[in-house]
């Protein structure tokens, strides 16, 4: 990964490519932004940049040893670090480099990558991932050795706010003191909820979202004619993640849909019997695919909402979507809106904390009942 491989993003570029001509290099430095926007994309192009012996510019010179290092991710002075599980029939806690192969699979595939997407490779099924201790015992370790090639070591952190609390407070020392030529890159999607003392070990830099044409030109190269790269950037919000996923239309995103709409015509209808069934399915379902039906629906609800003020050019529906939200478009309206997005809100808050997942459905689509009759 280079620079010139991460899409758009030049200002952020230009500031990374600066630092390291002006040797102010932070010692830890925290990437936040969307999903999708190519935080960990730019964070490895950085590190590869920082590492490299004879760099030009504008990137990486691609030919010296570090940079061969890092075309297959095995540069020995550059560690990952990401949530895992605990594999099958096992007790003991796992570290990145339990699923350090699989992650270099998926990271030179594509950077730009979910963290459902990180859980299905490793067959997570219902289990929650997690940084565990054991990972701040190990990066410990890995910076208390002597840089193998003789400059920096970089440790990048993809989701920190993953760590739990006994890895974070083992962590703060080293990151508010590292050894010399040391950086910690982290790369998090919502820093809200890490530790307050670890936020302030770091700098941060926001990443902003994707203009359309930048993601739309990306799509160009891919193939795509320029009408499809349009209307799939127009509707990917600023982030190449979701114009991946509309373009693969994955199978979870027609199951949403489906359970979405069911939802929606059994609340209506007030078939009680028939959501406490359509609960139960969903509660079979892992806790990860969960929380995300559940921020489908938000998003369903939100251009649902705006899709009653006639501004094409505002609505991100596919055509299905699209197609039903013609007629049910309507129901959402200002008298329910705030009290549906609340009532979602609360259902992902609860699966987030293990609440029995048929209660929290059946809770939530008996609720809708009520709020879709406001009109």
């Amino acid at each position: 990964m280079y620079f010139k491989d991460v899409i758009g993003q030049q200002t952020a570029k230009q500031r990374l490519i600066q630092e390291v001509k002006e040797q102010r290099i932070p010692h830890a430095l925290l990437m936040t932004g969307p999903q999708g926007v190519g935080k960990l994309a730019l964070a490895i192009a950085y590190a590869r940049y920082i590492c490299c012996t004879n760099p030009t510019d504008t990137d990486s010179c691609g030919e010296c040893q570090s940079c061969r290092l890092f075309d297959k991710l095995i540069h020995p002075d550059v560690h990952y670090v990401f949530p895992v599980i605990k594999k099958k029939g096992s007790s003991k806690e796992f570290s990145s480099d339990d699923y350090i192969n699989e992650w270099r699979e998926m990271v030179l595939k594509s950077p730009y990558f979910s963290l459902n997407d990180w859980l299905t490779t490793m067959k997570a099924d219902n289990q929650q991932p997690l940084i565990y201790v054991k990972e701040s015992n190990e990066i410990i370790r890995k910076l208390s050795v002597k840089s193998m090639l003789g400059g920096y070591k970089i440790v990048i952190i993809w989701l920190p706010e993953k760590m739990n609390l006994e890895c974070s407070n083992k962590l703060l020392k080293v990151i508010e003191e590292p050894p010399s030529q040391t950086v910690f890159l982290m790369v998090s999607d919502d820093p809200s909820v890490m530790l307050p003392t670890i936020l302030s070990r770091t700098q941060r830099f926001n990443i902003h979202s994707l203009p359309e044409t930048e993601i739309a030109n990306r799509l160009l190269q891919n193939g795509l004619t320029e009408t499809d790269a349009r209307a799939i950037a127009h509707n990917a919000e600023g982030s190449y993640l979701k114009a991946i996923e509309t373009l693969s239309i994955s199978e979870d995103n027609e199951e949403y849909f489906d359970f979405f709409v069911q939802l929606t015509r059994l609340a209506y209808m007030k078939k009680v019997k028939e959501l406490k069934d359509w609960s139960e399915k969903i509660a079979n379902y892992g806790r990860e695919w969960q929380k995300s039906f559940l921020s489908y629906c938000q998003r369903m609800v939100r251009e649902d909402f705006i899709y009653n003020f006639h501004q094409p050019d505002m609505v991100y529906l596919n055509t299905e979507e699209k197609k039903f939200s013609q007629n049910f478009a309507p129901y959402i309206n200002e008298r329910n809106v705030i009290e549906i997005m609340k009532e979602l809100n609360e259902a992902a808050l609860h699966v987030e904390r293990n609440v029995n997942a048929k209660m929290v459905f059946f809770d939530f689509a008996l609720k809708i009942i009520m709020l879709l009759r406001k009109k």
